[in-house]
């Protein structure tokens, strides 16, 4: 009888996903956000559309599944949700809007409500991780519900600032993202992110 080998196989760690995942968010944020805010001019507005695919949704979502692989369940969920967001509102910009008609700002409006409700209790969770990181989280939730008001309103103006919103939360993202390739690159921290806060913060 051929023995069995039951030692645990031991597995070098992925390097760290997250500055990839939070610049993916970033650019795809910013160039919807940008459209939103009524800054592209003669541009089609529709910059974002191809990206959402590529780079928010592909990108990020094979950030969420490294996460997964490191054991950052955070990081992994995070990063998979909102790589599935840039997607799923690809598909429906291409599918759906084109029929929608006047409808199409409450569908939107559904969306981003939905996406609020998630991004509550990550933001709450995101506490527990750094302060850049919570930064994000809560320019992020502003910006969806300034964005589901706007949209279920019908009120081009408040549309119009929550894309100043979503230019912010892309530009703390862009900080956020590199903060972690310089700082995991020198091994020390060089950019600060500050701390978690609350329970952990203490402990």
């Amino acid at each position: 009888m051929t023995a069995t080998d039951d030692r645990p196989v031991m597995t070098a760690p992925a390097a760290d996903p997250a500055p990839l995942g939070l610049a993916a968010f970033a650019l795809t944020t910013f160039l919807l956000s940008a459209a939103n805010a009524g800054w592209m001019g003669s541009a089609t507005g529709n910059a974002w559309l191809g990206y959402a695919f590529a780079y928010g949704g592909l990108c990020q979502l094979l950030a969420g599944m490294w996460e997964f692989r490191n054991r950052n369940v955070f990081g992994a969920t995070a990063f998979s949700t909102y790589g599935g967001f840039w997607i799923g509102l690809g598909l429906w910009a291409l599918l759906v809007a084109p029929t929608a008609g006047a409808k199409a700002g409450k569908d939107v409006a559904w969306i981003l409500l939905a996406f609020a409700i998630f991004n509550t209790y990550m933001l709450l969770w995101s506490s527990q991780v750094n302060t850049a990181v919570f930064v994000v989280f809560l320019t992020l939730e502003a910006t969806e519900v300034v964005l589901f008001i706007g949209n279920f309103a019908g009120n081009a103006n408040i549309v119009k600032i929550g894309g100043y919103v979503g230019v912010l939360t892309a530009l703390c993202a862009w900080y956020t993202s590199a903060a972690g390739v310089i700082n995991g690159m020198r091994g020390k921290p060089f950019l600060p992110v500050g701390k978690p806060m609350g329970a952990k913060a203490a402990a």
